[in-house]
C-alpha cells in the first residue's frame, strides 16, 4: 500500500499536477536566486529571468534528461562586488561571459581526456579551502547588514536555524525563503518597509538588463573564480545521478552538463545577470519527493521567467530591509564555509602530510586576507588569486607520504 501511494505521489503524467509541482520547486530555489542580485545591487528580476532561461538552455543541451534547476551562484558574489569597484558592472559582465567560456573549455577537456584530468588539477585539498573562502570572505558583509537592526536579524537567523534543524520535508529545503518571509512580515509590522515604490511599479515590466563590456583585466580577474563552481557542478551531477538512479555523467555526459551550465552563465552575462550554477537545494527536493521528471524543472524555469516580468514582484524584493538579508547571510555564508570543510573530510584529506597543510593554509590566508596582484589594468585578488595559487601549489609540490614511527 505504501509503495502504491508513493507511486501516485511521484506520478507526473497529469499536466496540472506537473505545473503545481514545478511552481513549488521554484520556491525551493527562489530565496537564494533573488538574494544574490540583492547583494550585488542589481535588479532581482534579471536574475530570475536568466535563471529561468539558463535552466532551459541547460535542458536543451543535455537533451532534456537531467532534472536540475540553475540559479544564481553565491561563489561569485565577492568577486563581482570587488570587480565592479575596479572595472564597473558592465566590465564585470564581460568577465562572467568569459567564465562561461571556461566551462566550455573544461567540457572539451572532459570529452577528450576524461574526468581524471580535472580531478588531478582540482583535488579536494584545493577545492575545499576555496569553498571555505567563498563563505568566509563575505562574513563582514553579513554582519554589516545585520547590525542595521540586530533584533530583526536575530529573529530571521533563528527562524532559518529552526527550519534547518527541526523541520522535515520540503519545508526543510527552504530556510532562506521562510526566514526572509518572517523577517519581512516583522519589518512591515515595525513600520520599516516603504511600499511607495511597489505602488508605483507596473504590473508588467521588463527586467533592467545591462549590456556587457569587454575588458581583459576584468576577464582575467573573474576566470579563476570558476574553479569552485565547476567542481561543485561535478558533485551535483553525481548527486542527482544517485537520486534518479541514472548515470547522467555518462548519458548525456558530464561534458554536456558542464557545457550547458557554461552557456547558461554566458547568457546571464550578456543580459546583465549573475552567473548560474546547479542548485543543490533543488536536487534535495528531487531526492525528497522522488520526482525526477525533468519536465517539472522546466516548468519551474518558465515560472521564474514569468515572475521576472511582473514589475510588482521586483519592486517588493527591493523593499526587503538590509537586516533581514543580513540575518540570512549570518547562517548562509557560514554554511558555505562548512561545505568546504565537509569536502576535505569526505575526501579524507590527511593533514599529517605537510603538503596538504601548506596548500590549505596558503589558500585560506590569501583568500581571506584579501591579497591582490596587479599589473597595469590587470588585477587578481581574493578567491580568484587563492584558487590559482592553490592549483599551482598542488601541481608543483611533490607528493608526500605520511611519516610512520
Amino acid at each position: 500500500m505504501k509503495s502504491s501511494q508513493n507511486q501516485t505521489f511521484t506520478d507526473t503524467s497529469n499536466p496540472i499536477k506537473r505545473i503545481v509541482i514545478g511552481v513549488q520547486f521554484l520556491f525551493v530555489a527562489f530565496g537564494a536566486t533573488v538574494l544574490v542580485p540583492l547583494l550585488i545591487d542589481i535588479d532581482p528580476a534579471v536574475a530570475l529571468f536568466t535563471a529561468g532561461v539558463g535552466t532551459l538552455i541547460f535542458h536543451f543541451i543535455t537533451k532534456g534528461k537531467v532534472p536540475v534547476f540553475l540559479g544564481s551562484s553565491f561563489a561569485f558574489i565577492a568577486p563581482i562586488i570587488a570587480a565592479t569597484k575596479i572595472y564597473g558592472y558592465p566590465g564585470t559582465l564581460g568577465g562572467i561571459i568569459a567564465v562561461g567560456l571556461v566551462y566550455g573549455i573544461v567540457s572539451a577537456i572532459i570529452k577528450l581526456w576524461g574526468l581524471r584530468v580535472i580531478e588531478k588539477i582540482f583535488p579536494a585539498v584545493v577545492v575545499g579551502p576555496v569553498i571555505m573562502i567563498i563563505g568566509l570572505s563575505l562574513a563582514t558583509v553579513g554582519v554589516d547588514m545585520a547590525k542595521s537592526n540586530w533584533p530583526i536579524a536575530v529573529i530571521v537567523l533563528a527562524t532559518a536555524i529552526i527550519i534547518v534543524t527541526f523541520t522535515k520535508g520540503l519545508i526543510k529545503l527552504i530556510p532562506i525563503f521562510i526566514g526572509i518571509i518572517v523577517g519581512y512580515i516583522i519589518s512591515i509590522i515595525s513600520g520599516l518597509v516603504d511600499f511607495s515604490s511597489v505602488n508605483e511599479a507596473a504590473w508588467f515590466a521588463l527586467p533592467k538588463f545591462t549590456a556587457p563590456e569587454f575588458n581583459w583585466g576584468a576577464i582575467l580577474y573573474m576566470i579563476p573564480v570558476a574553479i569552485a563552481p565547476i567542481i561543485e557542478h561535478i558533485g551535483d551531477m553525481y548527486a542527482i545521478s544517485g537520486v534518479a538512479d541514472k548515470q547522467f555523467v555518462k548519458d548525456p555526459g558530464l561534458h554536456r552538463t558542464i557545457l550547458g551550465d557554461g552557456i547558461a552563465t554566458a547568457f546571464a552575462g550578456f543580459m546583465g545577470g549573475p552567473p548560474n550554477t546547479t542548485y543543490s537545494e533543488v536536487t534535495g527536493a528531487v531526492a525528497l519527493t522522488k520526482i525526477t521528471d525533468p519536465r517539472i524543472l522546466r516548468i519551474a524555469a518558465v515560472t521564474a521567467i514569468v515572475f521576472s516580468l511582473v514589475g510588482k514582484i521586483s519592486a517588493i524584493l527591493k523593499t526587503i530591509p538590509a537586516s533581514v538579508l543580513g540575518g540570512i547571510m549570518l547562517l548562509l555564508f557560514g554554511m558555505i564555509a562548512s561545505i568546504g570543510i565537509k569536502t576535505l573530510i569526505d575526501a579524507k584529506t590527511d593533514f599529517s602530510i605537510t603538503r596538504n597543510q601548506v596548500i590549505v593554509s596558503i589558500i585560506l590566508t590569501i583568500g581571506i586576507g584579501g591579497a591582490q596582484i596587479s599589473y597595469g589594468n590587470f588585477s587578481l585578488a581574493g578567491i580568484g588569486l587563492a584558487s590559482v595559487i592553490g592549483v599551482i601549489l598542488n601541481l608543483l609540490l611533490p607528493k608526500q607520504k605520511e611519516l610512520k614511527d
